[in-house]
């Protein structure tokens, strides 16, 4: 839970620009986690306390400061590290759906068209795949009458048709990796 009248995003500086100033070494996401960098991210994943001071219940256990867990909770984001921290929903029970869509794109605009669909609020993962159809991405919308705009928004912004496959039916698949 967020402390009352903050939400988690502004709690965490939910920012990804800038440079961090933790003073934790780190250089991207390709470098390499510190020690306590990776105890926390296994101490948090799929783990999250649900209490008033989540954050300064995770520190108590790992012997740091809640300061010290938020501030390298705020870098790992600001440097590509992590890119998301945050819950997972069943957006439908909420009204909502998520939407799986592909793009064909040539391959001299993938990086501007890339850009453009990552800005969207409404796209939650974007990958590349080695196949004609070369983008995929989550569309994650408070309606399902928002998904159309979404879509549409895209089409209209790149110039590409977006094929999209709404969820049939859903599977949990917990995947954990080795930090």
């Amino acid at each position: 839970m967020s402390p009352p009248g903050r939400p988690m995003g502004e709690y965490l500086g939910a920012q990804r620009e800038g440079t961090p100033a933790d003073g934790f070494a780190r250089t991207g996401p390709s470098a390499t986690l510190t020690a306590t960098d990776a105890l926390l991210i296994r101490r948090l994943h799929g783990g999250f306390p649900l209490s008033d001071t989540p954050f300064a219940d995770v520190a108590q256990e790992l012997g740091l400061t809640e300061d010290e867990v938020l501030a390298r909770l705020r870098s790992m984001l600001a440097d590509g590290t992590l890119s998301r921290f945050g819950p997972l929903f069943q957006i439908e029970r909420a009204g909502g759906q998520f939407v799986l869509a592909a793009l064909q794109v040539p391959e001299e605009r993938y990086d501007a068209v890339a850009a453009q669909v990552n800005a969207l609020p409404e796209v939650a993962h974007n990958y590349r795949r080695e196949h004609r159809f070369n983008m995929w991405f989550v569309l994650a919308c408070a309606t399902p009458e928002a998904v159309g705009a979404a879509c549409a928004r895209i089409e209209r912004d790149t110039g590409l048709r977006v094929y999209a496959f709404p969820k049939e039916k859903e599977f949990f698949v917990e995947l954990r990796l080795p930090v």
